[in-house]
C-alpha cells in the first residue's frame, strides 16, 4: 500500500504552504509537477526524486505519478495553490476511475489558491459572494467562458479571474472587461495581483476602463469588484453588509465568517 498524495503548495513562497502540504512532502520521496512549480519547492525538500513535465503534460504526469505509487514508493503530485482548484485531484481522481491501481491509496491535500493570497494583498476584495473564472479556453469552449462572466456580472458577484492572459491569448482580458462593463460602470474598482508569493511580486488598484488596457500575464490574477466594492486608502475593499455601529454605545452588528 503506497499513499498518492495530491499537494496544494500555496502560491509559491515555502512561508505560505501550510504545514500539512509540508509534512506530505517531507514523507514522500518522489515528487511529480510542472517543472516551474517543483522548481518552487527543491530548495525545501532536496532530497527528492523529481519527476517533472512542461506545460500542458498534466496527463503524463499523472499517470508517472500513478505508476511510482502503484510500485509502493509514497509519490507527491505538486499543484500551484490549491490542489482541487484547477488542480490536479480531479484528474488524478478521473484516472483511478478508469484504470484502478490496486494499493494506492489517494490523499488530497489543500494549499492556499490565488483568489485569497491575492486577495489578501489586495486587501478584502472577496469579503461578500464571489465567483473564480478561468479565461483559459484549451479546455473550456470560449461560448462558455463568455456565459459564465456574463452570468456573474448579471449576479453583482464580485469576479477572480485565473489565467488572464497568455502569448497565445492576448485580448482575452480586454474581452472580458468590454462583456462586465455591459453590466458595471467604467469606474468599477478591480484590482491585479502579479506573482503572488515570488520575486517581483506586485499589485495594483485600477478601475475596470484601466484594466480593459492593461497588458498582464499568465502569472497575474484579476480581481473585479461588485457594485459595492470600494477602495479604502491602499486597499481593494468588498464590504460584507455590517451596519457599522457607534463603539460609544456598545453596539454590534452582523455575523462572523466561516
Amino acid at each position: 500500500m503506497a499513499d498518492l498524495y495530491i499537494v496544494g503548495i500555496g502560491p509559491g513562497a515555502y512561508k505560505s504552504m501550510t504545514m500539512e502540504a509540508a509534512d506530505a512532502l517531507s514523507k514522500c520521496p518522489v515528487i511529480v509537477g510542472y517543472t516551474v512549480y517543483a522548481d518552487l519547492i527543491r530548495e525545501h525538500f532536496p532530497d527528492k526524486e523529481y519527476i517533472t513535465t512542461a506545460m500542458r503534460q498534466e496527463e503524463v504526469r499523472c499517470r508517472m505519478a500513478l505508476d511510482r505509487a502503484a510500485e509502493g514508493i509514497d509519490t507527491a503530485v505538486v499543484c500551484s495553490g490549491d490542489s482541487g482548484v484547477y488542480g490536479m485531484a480531479g484528474l488524478i481522481l478521473e484516472l483511478l476511475e478508469k484504470e484502478a491501481r490496486p494499493g494506492v491509496q489517494v490523499k488530497i491535500i489543500p494549499g492556499v489558491t490565488a483568489a485569497l493570497s491575492g486577495g489578501a494583498l489586495l486587501g478584502a476584495p472577496l469579503t461578500h459572494d464571489f465567483a473564480v473564472i478561468s479565461l483559459s479556453d484549451l479546455l473550456t469552449p470560449m461560448d462558455t467562458i463568455k456565459k459564465r462572466i456574463r452570468a456573474a456580472a448579471e449576479g453583482d458577484f464580485s469576479i477572480c479571474i485565473y489565467n488572464p492572459s497568455s502569448r497565445k491569448r492576448q485580448g482575452y482580458l480586454a474581452m472580458a472587461c468590454r462583456i462586465l462593463m455591459e453590466y458595471r460602470p467604467p469606474e468599477t474598482v478591480c484590482g491585479i495581483a502579479s506573482r503572488i508569493g515570488r520575486e517581483g511580486q506586485q499589485m495594483e488598484i485600477l478601475t475596470l476602463r484601466e484594466l480593459e488596457e492593461r497588458s498582464v500575464d499568465m502569472f497575474t490574477t484579476v480581481f473585479i469588484g461588485n457594485s459595492q466594492t470600494r477602495r479604502i486608502g491602499r486597499y481593494m475593499v468588498t464590504p460584507r453588509g455590517y451596519q457599522l455601529s457607534d463603539p460609544a454605545k456598545g453596539e454590534a452588528s452582523g455575523e462572523d465568517g466561516l
